[in-house]
């Protein structure tokens, strides 16, 4: 059964166009083609990866973050709690009104204490911000690396120059080894993505990070497979040119270098939108879905290109929203808040409202003197001592 899964998997209309076969690919010693082999490599390079990470955010990330200032905010802890916690842990981290009320029963609680618990443990869940800083830097460095290794792998090559220099020769175009390794570098670092998805921040935007991990390492080895490989380079090299910017900008912020970081949020802002809406629509997917068909009929590997491209774009476009209304906060407010997609940390300055309220509740309800209930009977009101006031502020009649 494997053997026929095997064949099945690897039937050459899947992966070549038509009027080609795999023995038309046949290597030499001075020609060589992507071979699925190849991409095995990148499994052991993520773990290197995760260790070189590791080792760069403790001697490098954490002491630069404590000589600038980045300090993590002292939260309270949340009491051990063996009812709250299987309740946390198992059903749901913020109850609704109806379980706190229950919990605070089983807890012998008031219900306030029950919800402040459940606030202090969601707050201990969340990152820091040492952690946060320590992230991006690694990421940063990581794509500024990447970024420029891919210009200096493409900058001497024709189709970064002609994009219809892609399908040249397509799928019998020989495999360089610095095009080579520039891929294995990219692939195993989203492996590694992969890998520490379940330590890494996460953000609010989690779900579609998953999607885009995913559609980029089948990308990746899909278009490795398929010889699709010069125009997976304008792909990586596009995608670093903008994150380049994001990083240094999450940097500054938790720096609180305010103006730096809206400084560099505009030049993100521009840089994104540009290349993820402008230059990745007409370079890549106009590339992939009209010049190809100029050289070959369409086949399953096309449509799967096309289709991973899309989602992607797609993606790119979800992103730009995002983009678009922190721009437009910009520009009403003056200055970047925070990141959209960030987790924010909850205080307990909206119980210390809510106890304001409540003073401002009691003492309405102390002042029902007997002069103010003369005063409300001769105006044809009832005496506030016949009314009965809900916690929502309201007054309800006898």
């Amino acid at each position: 059964m494997a053997r026929s899964l095997y064949e099945w998997l690897w039937q050459q209309e899947f992966w070549l166009p038509p009027g080609i076969t795999w023995e038309d690919m046949q290597e030499s010693e001075d020609v060589k083609y992507p071979k699925p082999r190849h991409l095995l490599l990148s499994i052991p390079l993520a773990f290197i990866l995760i260790f070189i990470r590791c080792a760069f955010e403790r001697a490098v990330a954490l002491p630069l973050g404590s000589k600038l200032g980045v300090r993590d905010k002292q939260r309270p802890k949340a009491q051990p709690n063996p009812v709250l916690e299987a309740f946390y842990s198992t059903r749901c981290k913020k109850p609704g009104e109806s379980d706190l009320i229950s919990l605070a029963k089983q807890c012998d609680l008031p219900v306030r204490k029950v919800e402040r618990w459940f606030r202090h443990r969601r707050n201990a869940d969340r990152p820091s911000l040492s952690k946060k800083f320590c992230e991006a830097c690694w990421r940063f460095t990581f794509y500024i690396i990447a970024f420029f290794t891919g210009l200096a792998v493409l900058y001497d090559k024709p189709w970064l120059w002609d994009h219809r220099e892609c399908w040249t020769g397509y799928p019998q175009q020989p495999l360089l080894p610095s095009v080579f390794w520039y891929y294995l570098l990219e692939l195993s670092f989203y492996c590694s993505l992969v890998f520490t998805l379940p330590f890494d921040v996460k953000r609010k935007d989690f779900k579609e990070q998953i999607i885009h991990h995913a559609a980029t390492i089948f990308l990746i080895s899909f278009s490795y497979c398929a010889n699709y490989i010069r125009i997976g380079t304008l792909v990586l090299v596009i995608h670093d040119a903008s994150d380049c910017f994001l990083e240094p900008t999450k940097i500054f912020n938790y720096m609180k270098w305010k103006k730096t970081c809206d400084i560099l949020f505009m030049v993100f802002s521009a840089v994104f939108l540009f290349s993820r809406l402008v230059i990745y629509p007409y370079t890549v997917l106009y590339n992939t879905y009209y010049y190809s068909m100029e050289i070959f009929q369409p086949f399953f590997g096309y449509y799967f290109v096309n289709v991973l491209l899309i989602t992607l774009q797609l993606l790119h476009v979800f992103w730009s929203c995002l983009i678009i209304r922190m721009l437009c906060k910009f520009v009403l407010q003056g200055t970047m808040d925070k990141d959209m997609r960030s987790d924010t940390e909850e205080s307990d300055k909206d119980e210390e409202r809510e106890k304001i309220r409540e003073k401002e509740k009691n003492g309405v309800t102390c002042f029902s003197s007997v002069a103010t209930n003369d005063y409300i009977q001769r105006n044809g009101s009832e005496p506030l001592n016949n009314r009965t006031h809900l916690t929502n502020g309201h007054v309800k009649e006898r």
